[in-house]
């Protein structure tokens, strides 16, 4: 089945959620470029996102992050991982509703603490108790990936293209102005 993309699809919720596997099944699954907001900042910085963020502080971090965001909004339509940090300023919220599709990745404390809890690469839980950080994180997220124009529930059960399927179904039977069969 061939898919035509008239918005781009934007990936949004918690470290950990999937926005990246299940963006690049996504993107595969419509052929369309997979976009990732933080590869784009670490490229564009030639510095990781841990380097940026011990380096320049959050702050710089998430002003580059809406920099990239309004660039990546403005090109051709396909499907864009964010990071779990970018959907919370209001002004990226607005300009990702206004020129593309956010779908929120929905996923329980438990299954998120499960995929990240081995990471190094997770600058934010870089803390004395990081189960305790990303609860937090959690709590205080949850109200504004809420605000998402939609959301898919993930279950740990799921492979990574079940969960694309999932979008693609909420996307087909939710929001067809973004995604059309042709």
């Amino acid at each position: 089945m061939a898919w035509r993309l008239n918005k781009t699809i934007v990936m949004v919720g918690m470290m950990g959620a999937g926005k990246t596997a299940v963006g690049t099944q996504l993107a595969r699954d419509l052929g369309v470029a997979f976009l990732d907001s933080d590869e784009e900042i670490v490229r564009a910085a030639n510095l990781s996102v841990t380097e940026i963020f011990e380096r320049y502080g959050e702050p710089f971090f998430r002003e580059k992050e809406a920099q990239v965001l309004a660039r990546l909004l403005d090109g051709q339509p396909g499907v864009l991982s964010t990071g779990g940090g970018a959907f919370l300023r209001e002004a990226n919220r607005a300009m990702i509703h206004e020129r593309g599709v956010s779908v929120w990745l929905r996923a329980d404390l438990a299954l998120l603490w499960a995929r990240v809890r081995h990471k190094a690469t997770r600058p934010l839980l870089r803390t004395a108790d990081p189960k305790a950080t990303l609860a937090a994180m959690f709590e205080a997220r949850v109200p504004v990936y809420a605000l998402a124009d939609l959301a898919v529930d993930a279950q740990p059960d799921y492979a990574i293209d079940e969960m694309a399927d999932k979008v693609t179904e909420a996307l087909v039977s939710r929001r067809p102005d973004v995604l059309e069969r042709v």
